[in-house]
Order: structure tokens, then C-alpha cells, then sequence
């Protein structure tokens, strides 16, 4: 019965003597968990009856939560695991903590053998992987077996708490290896299943960007994997899937093709949206002048963006009339809005070609009808070459005179020992070739050709005498008028043979000569020395019988001449 004045149930000292002189504790066995209830609380230590004949005394710590508060008071019942036993003295040794990791054992092995999930809290990265709390009994989890992927930041997954399944357990060594990757298999699986059994060609599906390469994405539909190609992502053209998506990125979809049999899948993010492309040909018709922004250059063109989705290519070549171009980017820069003209559309081909120099009239056409050839005109020299000068005619046009034209009779081996870059200079339109884009001026040709009368002036036999303005190994060349040059070459310099010219012959020196050949077209006139001489030989042969003096004839005479010349 109870005693009224404390409240407690009276004691049966008569019970509790027999329990005492004939103890029954069979239940109690080592290596075993039992009820018992705490009869004291100290800071140190906390006291538990376990109906033995003493109680077993537990270290507080093991009754504390992780702010360090005790979690148990007076009266509270508990699952205590029997360490040791002497009935000899009746002392107890008992474990709190050990009881808690025997029942999460005992959980952890019901949860193996049922193939069932459990919770747990990711306490630390240890290597390989990181350590789990479950129920107060730390688990290894690998970090193979964190995610299907490896994870890019393995400290963000710290502190959370995910669910698990056993993969392993070593009571003895207190041993137990989980895995979040097989829940996720199992998952992915599942969903796998039932997204090929309800996947059809033209459904509209959401997915996940799990992989960005350069000619597509991997999208992780739900257990299935299916490639968003290039080509498929934009009506306009892109380098790189990363200009229009990012790793992680939720995506709506369009199913284009699915071979159940490969479980392959093909997708598009375009089909979402109308074709830019349909009726392209009635929006932009050829001829037509439109404003683009120029989005990409490459080596042989810039290509112009005329709407969203829709480009077309300017060639290089249809860039400009006049400046002969070695790159787009020498005219238009990526972001330029430019004016374009239409030259063509293929519809089936996606392609239009566009024109930058016909938004202007051709400056060829109008240079053609301005300057028609045989007109005098004059401009600046703008760049002097090898073969010639390029001469300023109006914005972007230049004119070429070359050597060969400058001068009718002088041999200019460069321009430069004429002209420099600046100089004004006066020419005679020679050809304007429009389809070629070639403009070509002389100025020899505002003077009339002075060979022209030279066949007139010097015909074949007559005598000339002119200076040696240039002595060569094969003769000599002889001025016989400005401008003009004869060749008397080393065969037509005497009946003997000549071997050095320079030994007999002085520049400046003023010779007579035969005309011995003439040619305007050619600008050849061949001169010879040898013919004058050989006349002059036979000359005393015709006159035997003429005046003498001192006793020589007249040949007597002629010959020393001719042998004081041979000598001199």
C-alpha cells in the first residue's frame, strides 16, 4: 500500500529480503540489453536499477546530446547493454551507448536483409569519401556511391541528410559501409522504365543538361539520356551549345526521333518555335536592301544576322567595288549593323547570299562613262612599284601606268628615277576594263612616237653619224638623234674579229655607220662600221690611174688612212 506522507509505494522488505537471500537474475546475461531505470543523476556519472543486486553505474557523458545537456533525469526507463556481471560481489557494469549501437545494429542488419532504405546525416569528408551518422552509429559511405556523377564539390554535401541503403555490416569491428548511388540507380531505373514505355517521336518532354559538348547536349530526361544536337538548338547559326545553355539547366523539349531498340534519343529546342525560314523567299526577296548585325567573320565572308534565325552570308568578294580585301574584318567588325542587299535565296538550303557594295552604283560604271579611253587627265602618284605607278582617278580607283608606257625612248628600269609618290602627273587614258576592274594610263602616249619616222629618215644604206653612248661585250649602242639608238653590233665592227669593243671604242666618241636594218614596230635600227671600211678598200680599184703626190697613188693613201684608224 502506499504511504501517504512520501507518495511511494511502501516497500515489501519481506520480498526484497527473499529477492536478495535467493536472487534470480538468468535475464541478465552478459553481452545482452535490458530495461532498467535511472534511480540517480550526477554530473558524472548516472545510476541505473537493473534488478541486480546492485546498480549499475553509466558515465553522464553517455547521456548527453551534442550541446552537452543531460537527456535522461530520475525515473526514466532505459535500454542499458550488460558489459560484465559478478554475482560473486554483485556489481554491474552497464553501457548506454553500447545498447543504442546493438538495437542501430540490429536496425541496420533488418534494413540489409529487407532490402528497405535508411536515414542518415553526412557528418565529415574523411578520404574516399565520408563519414555517416545513423542513429549514433557512424557508417562509411564512399565516395563512388555519393551520386550516378561524380560531384563537383564534395564539401557541399556536408551537414545534409540523405536516405541510404546498407551495403554492408561488421558487428565486430563495428563496421557498416552505405550508399546513396544504388537508391539513385534504382530511381533512375524506374523512371527509365517508364519514360520507354510512354516515349513517343513529337512529345514535348522536361530534362536536365548533363553534359555540354561541341557539337551538342546530353539531357538526362529521367533515367534516359538524349542528345540535343547543334544544329537542333537554334534557327541561327551558334559555335558552341554554351552560348545558349549551361551544365544543370531545366530544359523543355521537342522528342525528333526514338530508336527503342538503342534507346536513343534525339531532341530539339527550334521545333518549340515557328521555322524563321518558312516563306523566307516572299520576306526577302532578291534586290531587296535590308539592315542586319554582323555576327560572325570568317576568311571568306561576314555572315549578317536579317532576323532571328535567319543569316546570310556577305563573300568577302561583294564587300566593296574597289579595295581588293584580304579579310571582312578590313570593312565590318562582329556587333556592325550593316545595309545589305538580297542577291539570292535557296529556301531548301537555308542560304541566302548578300551584297555590301551593291547598297551603292558600281564607281567602275560610272569611271567607264567618265573617262572613256584616249582622255587626258592628271593625278597624284599614290604608290610607285617595280612595274609601274599607280596614279589617284576618283574614291577607290587607281590607274596603272607601267614602265613601259613613261617614256617612248628612254629604258626606265624604275619608275622612281622619275617620279616619287605626290607628284602630279599628266596621262593619256589607255584601257578602262570594267569587267576586270583594270584602269591603265601612259604618258609616252601624249607624245607622238618619235620611231615613227625613223625608217623615212634612216633608210637601209644611207650613212649616219652618231655618239657611242654604251659599249657592250656584243657592240656598241650609237645615238644617232635624241632618243634614238642604233646597235652596231660587234660583228659590223670590222672584217677582223673584235673581241673586246672597249679596246677600240670610247663612250661619247663620234662614229660614222651603215644603216643596215630598220624596224619602227620593233624600234630596231642595226648599224655597221665594217661595210663603211670595206667601201672605202675598194674605193683605189676603181681609180688606177689618178693624181699623185710625193709619189703615192690615191690607194697608197686611203690604205695608210684606214691602217692609222685600225692603230689608233
Amino acid at each position: 500500500m502506499a504511504d501517504k506522507e512520501t507518495g511511494h509505494d511502501e516497500i515489501d522488505f519481506g520480498s526484497a529480503l527473499e529477492n536478495y537471500l535467493n536472487p534470480d537474475f538468468g535475464d541478465l546475461e552478459e553481452g545482452s540489453i535490458t530495461k532498467g531505470e535511472i534511480v540517480r543523476v550526477n554530473e558524472d556519472s548516472v545510476l541505473v536499477d537493473v534488478n541486480f543486486k546492485s546498480e549499475g553505474q553509466i558515465p553522464a557523458a553517455e547521456f548527453r546530446d551534442a550541446a552537452g545537456n543531460l537527456v535522461v533525469s530520475v525515473g526514466d526507463k532505459v535500454d542499458v547493454y550488460v558489459v560484465r556481471k559478478n554475482e560473486m560481489d554483485g556489481t554491474i557494469t552497464l553501457s548506454f551507448e553500447k545498447a543504442k549501437r546493438m538495437q542501430v545494429f540490429d536496425q541496420l542488419e533488418d534494413v540489409q536483409e529487407n532490402n528497405r532504405v535508411i536515414k542518415g546525416h553526412i557528418v565529415r569528408r574523411i578520404k574516399g569519401g565520408y563519414t555517416v551518422d545513423i542513429g549514433g552509429v557512424e557508417a562509411f559511405l564512399p565516395g563512388s556511391h555519393v551520386d550516378l556523377r561524380p560531384v563537383p564539390d564534395m564539401d557541399a554535401l556536408v551537414n545534409q541528410e540523405f536516405e541510404f541503403r546498407v551495403l554492408k555490416i561488421n558487428r565486430r569491428r563495428s563496421n557498416v559501409i552505405v550508399s546513396r548511388r544504388v537508391l539513385l540507380e534504382e530511381e533512375r531505373d524506374s523512371k527509365r522504365q517508364e519514360l520507354l514505355r510512354t516515349l513517343e517521336e513529337g512529345q514535348i518532354v522536361q530534362g536536365k543538361a548533363k553534359n555540354l559538348t561541341e557539337y551538342g547536349v546530353f539531357v538526362d530526361l529521367g533515367g534516359l539520356d538524349g542528345l540535343l544536337h547543334i544544329t537542333d538548338m537554334s534557327w541561327k547559326r551558334i559555335r558552341h551549345p554554351k552560348e545558349m545553355i549551361t551544365m544543370g539547366q531545366d530544359l523543355t523539349l521537342k522528342v525528333l526521333s526514338f530508336d527503342r531498340e538503342n534507346n536513343k534519343v534525339s531532341l530539339g529546342l527550334k521545333q518549340l518555335v515557328p521555322d524563321p525560314w518558312q516563306d523566307i523567299s516572299a520576306r526577302f526577296p532578291e534586290g531587296a536592301k535590308c539592315t542586319g548585325k554582323v555576327t560572325n567573320l570568317v576568311d571568306y565572308g561576314a555572315f549578317v544576322e536579317l532576323e532571328a534565325g535567319v543569316e546570310g552570308l556577305v563573300h568577302i568578294s561583294e564587300m566593296s567595288w574597289t579595295r581588293k580585301l584580304r579579310h571582312p574584318s578590313q570593312m565590318v567588325h562582329t556587333g556592325d549593323e550593316v545595309e545589305v542587299v538580297i542577291l539570292g535565296v535557296d529556301g531548301e538550303k537555308k542560304r541566302i547570299s548578300l551584297g555590301m557594295k551593291q547598297v551603292r552604283p558600281n564607281p567602275w560604271e560610272l569611271v567607264a562613262e567618265k573617262y572613256p579611253e584616249g582622255t587626258i587627265l592628271e593625278g597624284a602618284i599614290k604608290n610607285i612599284t617595280e612595274f609601274g605607278m599607280f596614279i589617284g582617278i576618283e574614291d577607290g580607283i587607281d590607274g596603272l601606268i607601267h614602265v613601259s608606257d613613261i617614256s617612248w625612248t628612254k629604258k626606265v628600269r624604275h619608275p622612281s628615277e622619275l617620279y616619287k609618290v605626290g607628284d602630279i602627273v599628266q596621262a593619256k587614258v589607255l584601257t578602262v576594263d570594267q569587267e576586270n576592274e583594270k584602269f591603265t594610263l601612259g604618258v609616252k602616249q601624249l607624245r607622238d612616237d618619235p620611231w615613227g619616222h625613223v625608217p623615212a629618215t634612216y633608210p637601209v644604206g644611207c650613212t649616219v653619224t652618231g655618239t657611242v653612248t654604251n659599249i657592250t661585250d656584243f657592240g656598241l649602242f650609237v645615238e644617232v638623234e635624241e632618243g634614238i639608238e642604233g646597235l652596231v653590233h660587234v660583228s659590223e665592227l670590222s672584217g677582223k674579229k673584235v673581241k673586246a669593243p672597249a679596246e677600240s671604242f670610247k663612250e661619247g666618241q663620234e662614229i660614222q655607220a651603215k644603216v643596215i636594218h630598220v624596224s619602227a614596230e620593233e624600234r630596231r635600227l642595226g648599224l655597221s662600221i665594217k661595210q663603211i671600211r670595206d667601201e672605202e678598200e675598194r674605193k683605189p680599184k676603181e681609180f688606177h690611174a689618178g693624181p699623185q703626190e710625193s709619189g703615192q697613188s690615191l690607194g697608197d693613201l686611203l690604205k695608210q688612212k684606214f691602217e692609222e684608224s685600225e692603230n689608233s
